[in-house]
């Protein structure tokens, strides 16, 4: 199964739990693609049988301005190529903000308004409670995992 890794990251948090998660996801046996500026003809290029959004949340809860593009891209087009195909997301904030995790939010609505199939909640991965996101991640990727090869079977 490929999946395909869409990120947007500030100060490079974000970037780091998405290089993670597609290390784990490809020792899994998946074929993980992730690429920090990612466009929809990557995304296309690659054809993709799942996706996984990892981003940070910035200023008012807006998504991070690499992920900008893509995500207009996305939102404007709506892929049919994208409908149906299971999908999770990972979100980075800081839960002292009222905006705590509002990018992970957007890109579950996103994926709500292309048919992505959630296979997982968004984790909420809190900046005030943790140095390392990448490693809390992993519990919830291997759960991704689990639930990406049950849809291979």
């Amino acid at each position: 199964m490929k999946v395909a890794i869409l990120s947007g990251s500030v100060f490079g948090a974000a970037e780091e739990v998405a290089h993670h998660a597609e290390a784990l996801l490809n020792a899994a046996g998946l074929q993980a693609w992730h690429a920090t500026r990612g466009t929809l003809q990557d995304i296309r290029r690659f054809a993709p049988d799942a996706v996984l959004a990892v981003t940070s949340t910035t200023g008012m809860g807006e998504l991070p301005d690499n992920l900008m593009d893509l995500y207009s891209a996305l939102r404007d087009t709506l892929p049919s190529e994208l409908r149906g195909l299971p999908g999770a997301v990972i979100g980075l904030g800081d839960s002292s903000y009222d905006t705590f995790c509002a990018g992970g939010e957007q890109m579950v609505e996103l994926f709500d308004e292309l048919g992505i199939e959630s296979v997982l909640p968004l984790l909420r991965l809190d900046a005030s409670e943790t140095v390392t996101p990448e490693t809390d991640a992993e519990p919830w990727l291997a759960e991704l995992v689990t639930a990406l090869k049950a849809r291979q079977a």
